[in-house]
């Protein structure tokens, strides 16, 4: 499913992702995955332009949320992971919740594509586990092997 943002939700979006990364300086949180410095403002911005592609889609409301971290879903009951290539897997970490759903977007703003989902528990698998140059291992989910949108449709209309 693909979704384009209007040049306004993408101006949401980047305000949000600085603001995020402004408050994360400003308590001197240091990034725990590895992610380089220069990569920072970006994987903000982006993610949550990401989190808009998903809710536009979904027909659902986006909170432009700040400083919640792993405390509270992103969208709904959702977890948005916003990946830049268009073939890169869904990421998982380890201390991700296991009942929480993962949906996979991939796309740079303003285009976006919703790929699919899984829980954290069918994405915590050995056979997904990767180590990508000196980050912390993750769960790395081939967009293959994850369910479709569609169900995802079906089921947050069912709630």
């Amino acid at each position: 499913m693909r979704v384009k943002l209007t040049p306004h939700e993408v101006q949401a979006g980047a305000i949000i992702g600085i603001e995020r990364h402004i408050q994360a300086m400003a308590k001197g949180l240091k990034d725990k995955h590895g992610l380089r410095a220069q990569d920072r403002w970006r994987v903000h911005i982006e993610g949550a332009c990401g989190e808009i592609a998903f809710a536009k889609a979904m027909n659902m409301y986006w909170s432009p949320s700040v400083n919640t971290f792993k405390g509270h879903p992103d969208i709904g009951s959702f977890e948005i992971r916003t990946r830049s290539q268009q073939n890169y897997d869904l990421l998982v970490r380890e201390d991700d919740e296991d009942d929480r759903i993962f949906v996979l977007v991939v796309g740079m703003a303003p285009q976006f594509r919703l790929v699919g989902w899984l829980t954290g528990k069918e994405a915590k698998q050995q056979r997904y586990l990767q180590t990508y140059g000196d980050r912390p291992p993750a769960y790395f989910v081939p967009q293959d092997k994850l369910h479709s949108i569609e169900s995802l449709r079906c089921l947050n209309s069912s709630s």
